[in-house]
């Protein structure tokens, strides 16, 4: 198969490509009904992103996103964005792009291959069964040939799967190692299951915490599908809005995202809500996989002792373990996850630099960065709340 055969086309709008096709690539597991295992990189999340203007003009988001032909389908497809701010990434780059322009180079833009505001690993090469190699070939490319003929500084792709950082360092990318806390099921039948997996001062701990929770004066729910309302994106969006003027200055989410996920994502999405006469005080969502939960945002109204632990991280865990799904994924770090259950784990990302100079600086930073990541989660591994007996489970 010669490479003139594959057809590579970047898009400015996923409304250019067919959404069969993309999710053919994207999630082939849905093909018979079942959920996605990525709810991410699926045709409607990423078009509600861009038809909510979440991403787009004025947001330094602009969709390119990339396909391959063959023979008039497509083989593989990528969610890529030119930006021109490292913000909703998660994945930091901001001391790479200060040294680029001490040295006289421009950063921005760069290509970014990513879900965007979406700590979440997955596959970024999006191929249909049977095209794995040729179409990760063919996507990397095709994304460098845009950074070249436009003069594009980098190419950055993030939290991208290990066999994908494996087959990209073999490209010619550079990998990077970052560390997030997932929660992983050793098959636990239930949450006092869990528990006993923990050593007892961990355990009495939770259950301290957990009691604590409840004492904010009402009732938590867990909605998904069609028991989520319309009124209740008016309180997620309350509560997006707060942590998010918190934790970013502006909250990257617009309220069409909401109304687009109440109309086409209910069904990945699983909201755990603290609710008093009637109305909601706290809340998290959570999006769902077919083999993880994935903790995407919190906020609150009212502040009350260990409720952000119970909706955000034990709900998680016996919602997980309950629907037998294999981990839960709480987002980008916090070590205080590690007391309740997470532990460090890998992420990925590769990196293309056009300037062979600054790329081989980054070379070694990668390589001393790598190592260093290695030997935290490993320390931090040992500080984890499980037994002596069941640490096996988790290593």
């Amino acid at each position: 198969m010669s490479d003139t055969q594959i057809i590579i086309t970047a898009h400015d709008s996923l409304a250019r490509i067919d959404a069969d096709q993309w999710d053919a690539c994207a999630c082939p597991e849905t093909a018979n009904g079942g959920p996605p295992e990525d709810p991410f990189t699926t045709y409607r999340f990423l078009r509600a992103l861009e038809d909510s203007r979440s991403v787009g003009v004025g947001t330094g988001w602009q969709p390119q996103y990339l396909t391959a032909e063959l023979d008039g389908q497509i083989i593989a497809c990528a969610p890529l964005y030119a930006k021109s701010h490292s913000q909703g990434e998660y994945i930091f780059d901001h001391n790479w792009a200060h040294a680029y322009e001490r040295a006289g180079g421009r950063y921005y833009p760069k290509l970014q291959m990513a879900v965007p505001f979406t700590p979440v690993t997955g596959r970024r090469f999006l191929t249909r069964p049977g095209f794995e190699q040729t179409g990760q070939a063919a996507l990397v490319q095709g994304a460098v040939q845009i950074c070249d003929r436009n003069e594009v500084s980098s190419l950055h792709i993030t939290f991208c799967t290990a066999d994908e950082a494996d087959a990209g360092e073999e490209m010619g990318l550079m990998s990077r190692a970052s560390q997030q806390y997932h929660w992983v099921n050793a098959g636990y039948r239930d949450f006092d299951g869990f528990l006993a997996s923990l050593s007892s001062r961990k355990r009495k701990n939770i259950r301290k915490e957990r009691a604590q929770a409840h004492d904010f004066g009402g009732e938590i729910v867990e909605l998904t599908g069609d028991a989520i309302e319309p009124a209740h994106w008016d309180a997620i969006w309350t509560f997006y809005q707060d942590t998010g003027a918190r934790k970013w200055g502006t909250p990257y989410l617009t309220r069409a995202f909401f109304e687009a996920a109440h109309e086409r994502l209910r069904d990945d999405i699983l909201l755990v809500l603290a609710m008093r006469d009637g109305q909601p005080v706290a809340g998290a969502m959570n999006m769902i996989g077919a083999s993880a939960l994935y903790g995407r945002y919190w906020g609150c109204i009212e502040d009350h002792p260990c409720l952000h632990f119970e909706l955000c991280y034990y709900r998680a865990i016996d919602y997980a373990i309950r629907n037998g799904l294999d981990r839960v994924e709480a987002g980008a770090q916090g070590e205080h996850k590690l007391a309740r259950g997470y532990l460090p784990v890998s992420t990925h990302s590769l990196h293309w630099v056009r300037d062979a100079g600054f790329a081989d600086a980054i070379g070694q930073y990668l390589k001393a960065e790598r190592h260093a990541v290695a030997q935290d989660i490993e320390i931090l591994t040992t500080y984890g709340p499980f037994r002596k007996d069941k640490m096996e489970e988790h290593e």
